[in-house]
């Protein structure tokens, strides 16, 4: 009979839909078997397979070490059938001091540094558990948890660990799934410890106030934590944010004023070597102005050195700079996506992540009590055969030596179980001595005991939160804060207040006399100069402007245009020769001439008008250009342009007319403009006006004469209303019409 073959079974399905089911799947495998943790042991599936393939090998605390390659393949081999590098790479971080908050592998080699350095590879290296490790693994076998067939079904393998430590919060987590993702920083478990203890005990207790005992992630590289509070509430809170990690500084103080900044901590998951590297690039770069130099001098501890540029710069401004630039200021997210116990990703706030650690903890300790009785219950039963030989001894001697079957005749003589039965078959005969009688009713009563002790533990809820906060205050005293290993890290700041960065701290503060031509060549003169009179001009050119100054001065220039330009004292021209011309270094057109020059005086007043009579009142601090091409202040008309710049002393104004009719009025009725045409400061039936100054009025008008500065009393017919025309000058006033203010 020929052999008949079965055609395959083809349906037809949208291919949309086919599509979708398949990426589902893989999707849903991502986040489950991968790359999401529990929220019950915060451990994702290659780790808890790496805790549990250790344990297989008895690679315990107290136990020698054993090449990590051995670990590896059994992992890959038993359980995770991916990678070796990969696994290998879990391996090594959960060994790293600087990567993970409380290590659950004690490696021995060279698993890599907080340079950036990678481990050596797995058959150099050797590794074993941690006391942490163990915890997290704690009564494992004793039916704490579900174990499940491996990939293959020749092994079997935990769900989770038992996790007698919060691990989720105190090691934190990272991880990309499909379609989301996971980043919990590490946490100081003493905090998380007492946290968990409050919510036992308060089981309504608010987010804010558990914030209070877990303030914020203390990271393995220690740091400081410079976030708001209530940013920081609200991230836990909602299970999203994110938390400013800055590195930890001091000032070292050098001989003659000098001093240096020392790095001794830097942020989590930065490379040392990387920021290294980066700030010398920027150095070279010149990007980092304040920065003079930097140096590493690390060792076992973390010492990077910064020299500033200059004595003159604060350390604050300093690292406030570098910390803009520079990855010495991080900061790390906060997503409390995991896996809660049905095994649905879901974002989880602190309280919930605390309650179902909680709940875990609950599960795991009625199944070990429940595991305990069963083990009780079996050996109370041997004990109990053992009673009914020693009251029948004798008869059961003469069943053993003249029945064929013994076990039978016993279990009918005295209604044993088998398990009863073969136990006493099994005794030996020194067991028949009276002392282990003695020995079994002591057990049989002990465990008794027990065993009634933890029925009553099994129906009370109240007795089982005891117990947990007892295991969670042993954590508490084994890993917490008086440990070496528990002691808070990373400290907790606020969030830094806005450092002002001047760019001219720079400069070295040097006396100078700005001097400009009546065409517009200016210079800077080393130090103050005595007598203007000597200084020399090019052919046909003569001085203007000459006062005195810093370089760290700011100098203002007013133009017939009505923009200020802004100058620095520092890069102005030097005083030999006789300098340059104005408008290389300000976009002020040739059509357009300088009205007014002077240091800027940061709070202060000025008046500007133009040759229109309109003017207004504007802060100094206002007119500052940034850029070349000036700020517009005064707006003129047509036909018009900026005439005069005064500052503000005193409470009168006096304005002069190209007519030389003078008219003063209160400074009151000025307005206090930004920009603008301003409002009408004197009246002309022809020209314009010529000048204007402020002054006290008790004190009498002022205006500079070749010698010096002349003050006229006698000026009451002058005192008028703005806007009017005024009154011819008074005899001795500048045929210039001028009263010299920035001359």
């Amino acid at each position: 009979m020929a052999d008949q073959t079965v055609a395959p079974r083809v349906e037809e399905v949208d291919f949309s839909d086919a599509l979708g089911e398949r990426y589902l799947a893989y999707a849903l495998s991502t986040i489950t078997s991968r790359s999401l943790p529990d929220v019950r042991d915060g451990l994702k599936p290659v780790h808890r397979r790496l805790l549990f393939a250790m344990r297989q090998l008895r690679l315990e605390p107290d136990s020698g070490f054993k090449k990590c390659a051995r670990v590896v393949g059994d992992v890959i081999g038993k359980y995770h059938p991916h990678g070796d590098v990969a696994v290998y790479d879990a391996l090594v971080r959960l060994a790293q001091d600087f990567a993970v908050r409380y290590p659950l592998v004690e490696g021995q080699g060279n698993f890599g540094n907080v340079d950036g350095d990678n481990a050596a590879a797995m058959r150099y290296t050797e590794s074993r558990l941690t006391d942490y490790a163990m915890a997290m693994l704690e009564g494992i076998d004793e039916d704490a948890v579900d174990f499940r067939e491996n990939y293959d079904g020749s092994e079997d393998e935990p769900v989770l660990l038992s996790a007698s430590v919060p691990n989720l919060l105190c090691n934190g987590a990272a991880g990309i799934a499909v379609g989301m993702a996971t980043n919990i920083p590490p946490h100081n478990l003493d905090e998380v410890c007492a946290a968990l203890l409050h919510l036992l005990k308060f089981p309504n207790a608010t987010i804010a106030k558990l914030v209070e005992m877990v303030p914020g992630p203390d990271f393995p590289t220690g740091g400081v934590l410079a976030e708001d509070r209530d940013a920081v509430a609200e991230a836990y809170a909602t299970g999203r944010g994110s938390f400013r990690v800055r590195s930890l500084w001091e000032v070292e103080k050098l001989s003659h004023g000098q001093y240096q900044i020392v790095v001794s901590e830097i942020p989590y998951q930065v490379q040392k070597g990387r920021i290294v590297e980066k700030m010398a690039d920027l150095l070279n770069a010149k990007k980092l102005p304040f920065l003079g130099d930097i140096r590493d001098e690390s060792a076992e501890d973390i010492r990077l050195i910064l020299e500033p540029r200059n004595r003159s710069i604060e350390p604050e401004q300093l690292m406030e700079q570098i910390f803009r630039a520079t990855d010495l200021e991080t900061r790390v997210g906060l997503n409390m996506n995991v896996l809660d116990s049905n095994m649905v990703p879901r974002v989880m706030n602190l309280r919930d992540v605390l309650q179902s650690f909680l709940e875990h903890r609950e599960v795991v300790l009625v199944r070990r009590t429940k595991h305990r009785l069963g083990r009780i219950e079996n050996r109370l039963e041997v004990l109990e055969g053992y009673l009914v030989a020693y009251l029948n001894l004798d008869e059961v001697i003469r069943i053993i030596r003249e029945e064929d079957e013994p076990k039978p005749v016993m279990m009918k003589k005295w209604k044993l179980s088998d398990v009863q039965a073969e136990a006493i078959l099994n005794m030996r005969l020194r067991a028949l001595r009276r002392l282990e009688e003695i020995a079994i009713k002591e057990e049989h009563e002990e465990l008794t005991a027990e065993k009634k002790t933890l029925n009553a533990l099994l129906k009370n809820k109240k007795k089982r939160q005891i117990i947990i906060a007892d295991q969670i205050k042993d954590i508490r005293k084994r890993f917490g804060k008086k440990t070496d290993i528990g002691a808070r890290r990373t400290e907790i700041g606020d969030a830094p207040e806005e450092v002002v960065v001047p760019l001219d701290i720079l400069i070295e503060r040097e006396p100078i006399t700005v001097i400009c031509s009546q065409k517009g060549w200016i210079r800077a003169a080393k130090g103050h100069l005595g007598e203007m009179s000597e200084l020399k001009f090019k052919e046909g050119d003569r001085g203007r402007f000459a006062f005195h100054a810093q370089t760290t001065d700011k100098i203002v220039m007013f133009a017939t245009n009505g923009r200020f330009y802004t100058l620095s004292g520092a890069k102005l021209p030097g005083g030999r020769g006789h300098g340059e011309p104005v408008r290389l270094m300000v976009d002020l057109p040739n059509d357009q001439d300088i009205v007014a020059l002077f240091v800027h005086r940061p709070g202060e007043k000025v008046v500007v008008a133009s040759s229109d009579g309109r003017g207004f009142i504007v802060a100094e601090d206002d007119v500052i250009a940034q850029t070349k091409n000036g700020k517009q202040v005064l707006n003129v008309g047509k036909g018009a342009e900026a005439q005069a710049c005064a500052p503000v002393r005193g409470d009168s104004i006096a304005v002069v007319g190209e007519n030389r009719k003078i008219v003063i009025f209160p400074l009151s009725e000025l307005p206090e403009m930004g920009r603008g045409r301003g409002v009408k400061l004197q009246s002309y039936k022809d020209g314009g006006l010529a000048d204007v100054t402020t002054f006290i009025l008790k004190e009498g008008l002022p205006w500079k004469t070749g010698v010096g500065v002349r003050k006229e009393a006698d000026i009451k017919a002058y005192i008028g209303k703005r806007s009017q025309a005024g009154r011819i000058a008074m005899r001795g006033f500048p045929r210039n019409n001028s009263f010299g203010n920035y001359e």
